[in-house]
């Protein structure tokens, strides 16, 4: 049902409560931009979502008389970190303090506003695939899933890993599918990476003063202890994928001749299901290898399809955007799924430049899917590191989906690695 009216700013009073204010409608950001949001880009806000109060900045939102921009001094900014599957259309709209304030942690901050006893955000639901939706989790089964199969399984570091630290630990979700059982596994491998993100979720310098959002793998784990995970995973699972390359990890294809020799053994003991990477892509001879071992799917992420832009928030060691491009290449010529791990910062993401370049890419490549993820990282961060704030032409994130579907058909728009039977079904239309 269509919204009456854009819903109002909402403030924290630095107490854990939040209010609204009636007077002033809720804005959006968009780079440096604040922008006034249209109903028809709203939907409540998601079950799992979360708020977030931003320190140091004040919110951002419209007269709803005059139509002015507010900014209102009298409370703390909120956000809302929207749950898996959802794409942001906006950012949460405010102005600091002052330039020294904090730098936030690594999580997305998502326009929000409150109407007739909701809250709404500015998003769509980019992914109908239930895996990480947060009522498909009873957690008492997981604990006791996990103490089960460490029981069973006492020596494998990586079981123990994915158990006590993701599961148990950090709550991922793909870890806790793997304790049920079902759908998509995580296997973590490598410890080490070749880039220096800016805002890397499994390493942060202390001097920056920003928390990674969790502890990276120590060890390198066995072709045994991976076959473990995957072997039973596989055979078992409904709509069954296996990952490697996690976010409590560096860059895979560091270890790319342990998933290598693993790949060829799981394929050894059972066909059936998806064998994925996520992977910066960096490694081209390695992507090859890994094709012709039987990987069946490939992940590479990215913050903009932009060679410069890329190149200073990845600030990659003895790799390039070109080795980038051609990895993703060499995996279709093998048919592999390609898919690109595209974040999304609304205000970046959508400019015109970002958008032709994308264009490019896509063309360039073949690339059979786009997982539009929220950018996890403080935008004026991002802004200050990448040292560009979008300020030319913006299209909107919306339009820049709508577009380059109308241009790619062929495309797959979602937020997880798929299952055979979704990529059937797009290489079969």
């Amino acid at each position: 049902m269509r919204l009456r009216k854009v819903p109002n700013l909402v403030y924290s009073d630095g107490k854990g409560n939040i209010y609204d204010v009636p007077e002033i409608e809720m804005a959006g950001r968009t780079g440096v931009d604040f922008v006034k949001i249209d109903v028809t880009d709203l939907i409540e806000l998601p079950e799992g979502s979360q708020l977030f109060e931003l320190p140091g900045r004040r919110p951002v939102g419209f007269d709803r008389k005059t139509g002015r921009k507010i900014v209102f001094k009298d409370g703390i900014a909120v956000a809302a970190f929207l749950a898996p599957a959802y794409t942001q259309f906006f950012l949460s709209a405010y102005e600091r303090d002052k330039d020294s304030v904090p730098i936030l942690p690594l999580f997305a901050y998502t326009a929000v506003g409150w109407l007739d006893g909701k809250f709404y955000v500015p998003a769509v639901r980019i992914d109908p695939d239930k895996r990480q939706d947060c009522d498909q989790f009873n957690h008492d089964l997981i604990i006791k899933n996990v103490h089960k199969k460490l029981k069973k399984h006492s020596d494998n570091r990586l079981i123990r890993h994915l158990g006590e630290n993701c599961a148990l630990r950090y709550l991922c979700p793909a870890a806790r599918n793997y304790f049920l059982g079902r759908w998509e596994a995580p296997i973590p491998t490598s410890p080490g990476c070749n880039a220096n993100c800016v805002g890397c979720i499994s390493y942060q310098p202390p001097e920056n003063g920003v928390p990674s959002t969790q502890d990276r793998l120590t060890f390198i784990p066995t072709v045994d202890e991976i076959l473990e995970v995957a072997v039973p995973h596989l055979e078992k699972a409904p709509n069954p994928v296996v990952s490697f390359g996690q976010g409590c990890e560096g860059e895979p294809l560091l270890v790319w001749e342990v998933i290598r020799d693993a790949i060829r053994e799981i394929r050894k003991r059972t066909k059936r299901g998806v064998i994925n990477i996520n992977t910066n892509g960096s490694k081209p001879e390695a992507i090859e290898e890994l094709c012709k071992a039987g990987l069946d799917s490939i992940r590479v992420s990215m913050n903009s399809a932009i060679p410069e832009i890329y190149h200073r928030y990845y600030r990659p060691n003895n790799y390039s955007f070109d080795d980038v491009l051609e990895s993703m290449k060499i995996a279709r010529k093998f048919n592999c799924w390609v898919s690109i791990n595209y974040f999304v910062l609304p205000g970046l993401t959508d400019w015109v430049e970002e958008y032709q370049a994308l264009r490019k890419l896509i063309k360039e490549t073949n690339i059979s899917m786009i997982q539009w993820r929220n950018f996890n990282i403080d935008p004026d961060w991002y802004i200050e590191m990448v040292g560009v704030d979008g300020a030319t032409k913006k299209l909107g994130v919306k339009n820049v989906m709508k577009l380059l579907k109308e241009g790619f058909p062929h495309l797959a728009y979602g937020y997880f690695n798929p299952p055979l039977k979704v990529m059937r079904k797009y290489l079969k239309d």
